[in-house]
């Protein structure tokens, strides 16, 4: 399949489309700073309070910041944008993020919601526009 006539916001596609589907990279990372509501009827639902992770340069002259993330939950947030109504990606974990104690829930997505990833351990350290999730598959909407 050709994952890349469906998104937008392709940080660098040769790189992103090796192996089996299409991966995605990180924009920003969210920290929950207040809790939302869900409820029953949805008349109450409400949004959590987010505000953006800080991140910074290892080296004065580098060109991209990095993440220093504790154990504990996150939100992510892609650079790459998904473009379709007629189709649904299935959106998971990369095996390199998996391995370093880290995972998000298994999605069927039409569009690229920010994205619930969980640190486990010592923590973790993300790259800007690190790939971190793959496309894979695509079914009827």
């Amino acid at each position: 399949m050709e994952y890349a006539q469906f998104l937008s916001g392709i940080v660098h596609e040769p790189t992103q489309r090796e192996g089996e589907g299409f991966d995605l990279t990180v924009a920003e990372v969210y920290e929950v700073t207040d809790p939302g509501r869900v409820d029953f009827g949805g008349g109450e639902l409400e949004p959590a309070g987010v505000e953006p992770h800080p991140s910074e340069k290892r080296n004065a002259d580098d060109d991209y910041e990095w993440w220093h993330l504790d154990a504990g939950g996150y939100l992510l947030e892609y650079n790459e944008s998904l473009e379709t109504a007629d189709l649904r990606f299935t959106l998971q974990t990369r095996d390199e993020l998996l391995a370093r104690g880290a995972t998000h829930p298994t999605l069927h997505v039409t569009e690229l919601p920010r994205v619930p990833l969980s640190v486990g351990g010592a923590g973790l350290r993300v790259k800007e526009n690190a790939r971190v999730s793959t496309l894979v598959g695509a079914d009827p909407a």
